[in-house]
């Protein structure tokens, strides 16, 4: 399904929900199901422009917190682009890499 089929096939799921006691709402059937949603399932819920979005989500060990940050994301996207390009050089031997990291210190003057 292309992403313009997506977008039509959700604004065919609006409902209109009731806001109950201690903030709840029942999210219709239809986008649970579209959705594979169940029981014990974790949701994002954002406040984006004024609106209540709620994302599915998955919850992340804190000892893996760290590589899902925006900076290390961008640092990611940049290694995959390099890599794409052929910027990416083959690995080095251990000598040889750290010949280059006394070559950069001399450079910086450390």
């Amino acid at each position: 399904m292309g992403v313009k089929e997506q977008d039509v096939m959700m604004k065919m799921l609006k409902e209109t929900v009731h806001f109950k006691d201690r903030g709840q709402v029942t999210i219709p059937k239809a986008i649970v199901d579209e959705l594979g949603l169940t029981k014990g399932d974790l949701l994002e819920a954002r406040l984006e422009d004024g609106r209540i979005v709620l994302v599915p989500a998955v919850a992340i060990p804190k000892d893996q917190a760290w590589y899902w940050t925006e900076e290390w994301q961008r640092e990611e996207h940049e290694v995959d682009e390099q890599m794409e390009t052929g910027k990416v050089t083959q690995p080095m031997e251990l000598d040889e890499a750290l010949s280059v990291l006394d070559g950069l210190m001399k450079r910086d003057g450390q």
